[in-house]
């Protein structure tokens, strides 16, 4: 009975912990096993939380007990260091359950016929939990189907883009609030089950326009979603090189994003002349409608052409990539029945988006948070509005993310040019700016050195960019 006992906590403490490191990183990459073993940016990590529990596991089955008494404060402590800690959803709770349940099953089969068979509660648990997905999912996406198929009257807006999605979405509503009942989907979520948990949870019954975004990881995704909501009016922004470490090659992105056409319900189609489709009667570019475009670190001034003529427009917003994402909004509101004159208030009164050139301070350092900006295009030009400020300038960044080799070496140029002090935040691209960056450069080891690396290295009227962000598990 006491080796029972022994047996059962030494084997639940082994599958509790590599299950608590598995699920979180499975967590932070959309419960992707391919992602999370094939494009993890902290391989050691499993080394260190997989590899050696399991080894030990197979070596010292009755005796590993001690190490795992060890290892799970410091699973825990690595936890509460980290900025993306695992959130314990439904999900979450019955992979946990799951874990348990085959834990105790094979801690008796273990006694009887081999410990080994411990060995496969995890990777049971991970199709528990693909089976709970596969009905939980089908589920809740009738759920929201019934629920939009309701609203006779509502209008869908899909946008998707390389980069600009949230902001161009943020944007948008701000011209149509006015004017109609409109929802938005929150923060950045433009995944299928978040779309769907967002609309069962968030969508009220009266909404006459529901403004969302749609991202993609592989081939496939946006026609998913798109299908699903089936909306009448799509913006597809600039297609560049985001997440290229995915798709491969950019036409392979150009393809994906273009599924937001697939509509069977859709009206009209706002799209970026990096799309390479033909003008017609319901697509329309919007690039192409700006021009004249002045950008410092007081806003924007642009003009649109519309209604045959150019029409001027100011903007608090920092940023000249922003005018073309303003510039897809005003003319889908024009779309809609947007009066100009309301139109060209609004936009002089919208504020930045959060974490996307939203200027912190002024007095006495002059602060950006560009924090959720990661593409190069958009870092490039907010590094040269950064330029004009006359003073010390400081840049805080990990890089760009998910894109090749080449990206942040053309960054790291415009970086020697517009600052003169660099403090790289992450490991991912530590050695490209160790070897690219001419300017002071700082290559902070753990990003909780951050705050103590700025007091020391900052004073009063240094200009300080945020640019992207990076978890600290890159």
């Amino acid at each position: 009975m006491l080796i029972n006992s022994f047996y059962f906590i030494n084997s639940l403490f082994f599958n509790f912990c590599i299950a608590f490191y598995l699920i979180s990183a499975l967590q932070w990459y959309s419960y992707k096993l391919k992602r999370v073993f094939f494009h993890y940016h902290k391989p050691l990590w499993h080394l260190y939380f997989l590899v050696f529990p399991y080894l030990m596991f197979l070596v010292f089955p009755l005796y590993s007990l001690i190490y795992f008494i060890i290892l799970a404060p410091i699973l825990y402590f690595w936890n509460k260091n980290i900025d993306k800690k695992l959130i314990f959803t439904n999900k979450v709770r019955w992979f946990f359950i799951f874990i348990f349940t085959y834990n105790t099953i094979f801690a008796i089969l273990a006694l009887r016929i081999s410990f080994l068979f411990n060995l496969l509660s995890l990777p049971l648990a991970l199709i528990s939990l693909k089976i709970y997905d596969l009905f939980s999912n089908l589920y809740y996406k009738k759920q929201a189907k019934v629920k939009l198929q309701t609203n006779e009257k509502l209008k869908i807006i899909l946008i998707t883009a390389s980069f600009g999605k949230t902001s161009i979405k943020n944007f948008l509503y701000e011209l149509l609030k006015d004017e109609f009942k409109v929802y938005k989907t929150p923060r950045s979520v433009n995944t299928l089950m978040g779309i769907i948990s967002d609309i069962n949870n968030n969508l009220n019954n009266d909404t006459q326009i529901y403004i969302t975004e749609a991202g993609a990881r592989v081939k496939g995704d946006i026609d998913e979603i798109t299908r699903f909501l089936e909306p009448q009016i799509c913006i597809i922004g600039e297609i560049g090189n985001a997440h290229l470490e995915y798709f491969k090659s950019i036409d392979s992105i150009r393809q994906t994003k273009l599924e937001a056409l697939n509509s069977k319900k859709l009206e009209k189609a706002f799209l970026h002349t990096s799309t390479l489709k033909q003008e017609n009667e319901v697509i329309a570019f919007y690039d192409d409608k700006i021009s004249n475009i002045n950008s410092d670190l007081d806003g924007l001034k642009f003009e649109v052409f519309l209604e045959q003529k150019n029409h001027k427009f100011e903007s608090q917003i920092l940023g000249e990539f922003n005018a073309q994402n303003l510039c897809a909004c005003i003319l889908c509101a024009h779309y809609l029945g947007i009066k100009l004159d309301s139109i060209k208030n609004n936009i002089s009164k919208i504020k930045s988006v959060e974490h996307r050139l939203q200027i912190i301070s002024k007095e006495p350092k002059f602060i950006i948070d560009d924090g959720f900006n990661g593409n190069f295009k958009g870092m490039s030009a907010s590094y040269k509005l950064c330029k004009l400020y006359q003073g010390r300038k400081i840049l805080v960044t990990p890089g760009i993310i998910e894109v090749n080799k080449e990206e942040n070496i053309k960054l790291a140029r415009i970086i020697n040019e517009c600052f003169e002090l660099a403090i790289i935040t992450a490991s991912i691209n530590a050695e490209i700016f160790e070897k690219e960056l001419s300017i002071e450069k700082i290559i902070l080891k753990e990003k909780s050195e951050l705050v103590n690396t700025l007091a020391k290295e900052t004073k009063n009227g240094d200009l300080i960019l945020f640019s992207n962000d990076a978890p600290s598990f890159m």
